[in-house]
């Protein structure tokens, strides 16, 4: 292999690389969006959908409980 071989080589691989964390860091921003995480506001709703008026503590308990197995 030639000096130019490996320099190709290498500068695909760095093209390679920067290319696949700008599509990556779109992905996960698009699937955030998609998808956002529960908060407090959230668990809050579920619980009044269900007819519940929930307290303070069992809202933080549930979000103890579902960070718990993130």
């Amino acid at each position: 292999m030639q000096m130019q071989d490996i320099l190709q080589i290498l500068v695909g691989l760095i093209a390679g690389l920067i290319i696949g964390y700008f599509v990556t860091q779109k992905l996960f921003k698009k699937q955030l969006a998609k998808n956002p995480p529960v908060n407090e506001k959230m668990i809050r709703a579920m619980y009044m959908s269900m007819g519940r008026k929930p307290s303070e503590s069992q809202i933080k308990a549930t979000m103890r409980e579902m960070n718990k197995y993130k």
